[in-house]
């Protein structure tokens, strides 16, 4: 059987004021951020290369960025490592992440910061 293996996905969002309830995994807007971080970094990364091994994504938690409306987010991701992915290439998911972030600077209705976006395997 394929092993799962793990990467980590970091980036800012630039438009989602970071509170103290965003650090509690227990609190609604934890869940809520959490759920709508799943739908955007999923429906990503099932596009890329990786997207026919890839396997879900965890977030592991929200932090304060450099301005009042930054919130960083912290993400480990999973991907079944078999013969045909050749092997995990981060440059070039980076690269593809990019691209369809428009230049890391979109994710669906939130603004990135273009210098945030972090992928390594």
């Amino acid at each position: 059987a394929p092993a799962v293996k793990n990467f980590t996905l970091n980036f800012t969002i630039t438009n989602l004021q970071f509170t103290a309830d965003l650090q509690k995994p227990s609190s609604r807007r934890f869940k809520s951020t959490e759920k709508v971080m799943y739908h955007y970094t999923d429906s990503l990364l099932q596009k890329s290369s990786i997207g026919p091994h890839f396997t879900g994504c965890e977030v592991t938690g929200f932090r304060s960025g450099r301005h009042m409306d930054d919130t960083k987010v912290d993400a480990v991701c999973s991907y079944k490592d078999n013969a045909s992915l050749a092997r995990f290439d981060r440059e070039k998911l980076y690269q593809e992440l990019s691209t369809m972030t428009n230049n890391v600077t979109k994710l669906g209705h939130y603004s990135l910061d273009r210098s945030s976006l972090y992928v390594d395997g």
